[in-house]
């Protein structure tokens, strides 16, 4: 399954740990390479037709436009269906 948002696209982000070290100057903290992934939540909607399973990020779910979505009163727009993948 990949970790990627259905609703905004959101996914891992690339960044670096870095480690400080307070013993010298002269010795450099080291940097690693590490991601940050997205914080995905799985939410169930209901619709006319069935239940849908959707993988949606935290922030998304706190949006408005969501909310109307959850509510009844705007439709689950079809790209939210897809599944998502890393176009590669």
């Amino acid at each position: 399954m990949a970790k990627i948002c259905q609703v905004s696209g959101k996914k891992a982000n690339k960044a670096k740990h870095v480690r400080h070290r307070h013993s010298a100057w002269k010795f450099r903290a080291p940097h690693k390479n590490r991601w940050q992934n997205a914080n995905l939540q799985t939410v169930t909607i209901s619709t006319p037709t069935g239940k849908v399973r959707l993988t949606v990020a935290t922030s998304v779910l706190k949006s408005a436009e969501f909310a109307r979505v959850i509510c009844g009163l705007k439709p689950i727009p079809k790209e939210w269906l897809q599944k998502p993948g890393y176009q590669l």
